[in-house]
Parts: structure tokens; sequence; C-alpha cells
């Protein structure tokens, strides 16, 4: 099931957050990526204004997205899924939610470079690369982009 994260599901949110984060942390060496030292303030703030859509199995969090319309572009980001549970699309049912949910013209994220189980799933999706933005000597972002739900991809570039 995917609903909008709750105020009471902040804690165990904030847990799989960095459960599910750990293997980004080593994959670039840097135990200090933001998904890993969010405090519970702050993951509190993204359930309190809506950002965040969780998925359950049953009375399990299996994974949750954040997701906010900025004029005409709804940024995603904070993909997550339990490690245990990866394989079963749950990442690509909650981009599916985002998408059905988040009226926009375009869809927006950006992923490490080195996260290529991530890049197959958004470019799998329909994700096309628009550019790379270096934020660190070890870490490349790349800018993903999808139109909206007319269709039109008129801001990918690319292949």
């Amino acid at each position: 099931m995917i609903r909008p994260a709750e105020p009471g599901d902040v804690g165990e949110l904030l847990t799989l957050q960095r459960a599910a984060y750990v293997a980004e942390a080593q994959l670039y060496g840097d135990p200090f990526i933001p998904a890993l030292v969010e405090s519970l303030e702050q993951m509190q703030g993204f359930v309190r204004d809506g950002t965040v859509v969780k998925a359950s199995v049953g009375d399990r969090i299996a994974g949750a997205v954040r997701a906010r319309v900025i004029e005409r572009t709804c940024v995603i980001s904070r993909l997550f899924v339990a490690p245990d549970l990866r394989g079963r699309r749950i990442g690509a049912a909650l981009v599916a939610a985002v998408e059905a949910g988040f009226e926009a013209e375009v869809y927006s994220l950006s992923v490490g470079h080195q996260s290529e189980s991530s890049l197959r799933l958004f470019r799998r999706l329909g994700y096309r690369e628009t550019g790379r933005e270096r934020v660190d000597d070890h870490l490349f972002l790349v800018q993903l982009r999808k139109g909206g739900r007319d269709g039109a991809d008129r801001y990918a570039v690319g292949p």
C-alpha cells in the first residue's frame, strides 16, 4: 500500500532511510551523506509538510520517497527501500505514485553517478539524463528528467 507518511512514521522512516543509505555511503566512501546525517526534527518537518510518500508491506514501512512541486516541476528526492526488500519493484511503485499524485509538467531528480541501480531504475521508468554536476571530489550528481502527465519530454536532452 502506498500513501502519505504520517507523524507516527517518523522514527521508522528515519531508521529505514539510514539503513538504506549505508550502501551509498560505502559506495562513495563518505559516511556524512545528507541522508545519513538528517535529524529526527528534519524528518518530522518533511512528513509534516506532506512531501513524504511511503510504501508498506503489511504493518512495515518498506520504502519512501519525497516529492514536491515547485512551479510546474515535481522534484523527487530521497527514494529508498528497505535493504531486505529490494528487487520487489517497491521503488518503481513509489515513483509511479508520485507521478500519479503530484501533477507537474516535468519530474526532476538527481542521483549519484556511481549509483548504478538507481540510474537503471530511473532510466527504465523513462527518465533521461540532462546533465551532471560535480558536488565533491568523489561525487557527480546526474540530473534526470521526465515529461509530465501530458507525456511531453521537451526538457530532456541526450540519447
